[in-house]
């Protein structure tokens, strides 16, 4: 699913209110049948895993080193990954084509190979939903593409749901199996890709003057 909207219309705040990052205005949040205000960090990782905009500082880690934070839900204290643990980077980093990246400094990667990072260490989490804010933020047009591919991809082979808030309309065209808009009046409207653009609603949502 993507997340579309024109700026100011509270895409980001929805997100952060879906993934426990901020508090709901009104209302209440639940997921697999449990409210998510009530729920510990630790227990919320193990029901989605988030991706957000900011791009992450990791030092002099590796990128298997990166990925292999997502298991920190199921390890004990000490952080120790067992054999089970390690099969689960490795096929998530197979998945996302980060085989080769395993022993690079995370700091050497260009933007498109973090971004592939961070999706396996979404992965590593074997969560249930994967919620991601404008993953294609910082990426020339072929790795947009790529990354948005591969999400696409992702949903088809690992039965997750994932969520991607985006500005890119063409390609959440392409590759989103629904749409969520958002609109300036602050309604929000929900269809597959083809009824939207076939009833005029994206349209009107993005017009602009001239």
């Amino acid at each position: 699913m993507c997340l579309l909207g024109p700026n100011g219309t509270g895409k980001s705040t929805l997100l952060r209110t879906l993934t426990g990052l901020q508090p709901a205005l009104s209302g209440e949040v639940n997921i697999c049948g449990d409210k998510l205000a009530g729920l510990s960090t630790t227990q919320i990782a193990t029901h989605l895993a988030v991706v957000l905009t900011e791009r992450v500082e990791a030092g002099s880690m590796t990128a298997y080193e990166l990925a292999a934070l997502g298991r920190y839900p199921y390890t004990n204290w000490a952080g120790q990954l067992s054999a089970s643990d390690h099969e689960v980077i490795r096929d998530a980093m197979r998945r996302t084509r980060c085989e080769a990246l395993s022993q690079r400094n995370v700091a050497q990667l260009s933007d498109g190979e973090r971004q592939r990072v961070m999706i396996a260490r979404a992965l590593v989490q074997n969560t249930p939903f994967i919620v991601l804010d404008e993953p294609t933020a910082f990426l020339d047009l072929p790795r947009r593409v790529e990354t948005m591919r591969l999400l696409h991809t992702l949903v088809r082979e690992t039965a997750r749901a994932i969520l991607v808030s985006t500005h890119e309309l063409d390609l959440a065209l392409r590759f989103a199996d629904r749409l969520w808009l958002l609109t300036e009046d602050r309604q929000f409207i929900q269809g597959t890709p083809a009824e939207l653009e076939s009833n005029g609603t994206l349209a009107k949502v993005f017009e602009i003057e001239g």
